[in-house]
């Protein structure tokens, strides 16, 4: 693969993958502050209801390491598309 190719695969995976890494990151940083300070809640039919801390947790932390598996992505693809490659013998 040519350094350019490998480039754009780069800042591909990084659009793809890492913008939405970030944004499901602070959500679960946002949704879990929001369940510790007693501010999640949800609504059926007109019916507002706190939501378990228990699921908040949850929630919060899958999201969290879902993104961090998607701003992985491109860190990975970048290293091993643009790193120099040992000359053969």
């Amino acid at each position: 693969m040519n350094r350019t190719t490998a480039i754009i695969a780069t800042v591909a995976t990084s659009l793809l993958c890492g913008c939405p890494g970030l944004g499901t990151c602070l959500w679960g940083v946002f949704f879990g502050l929001s369940g510790a300070l007693g501010g999640a809640t949800y609504t059926v039919n007109g019916v507002v209801s706190p939501m378990d801390p228990t699921m908040v947790i949850v929630t919060s932390v899958a999201s969290i390491c879902g993104g961090i598996i998607l701003i992985a992505i491109p860190a990975a693809v970048g290293f091993f598309t643009l790193r120099n490659k040992p000359a053969a013998q």
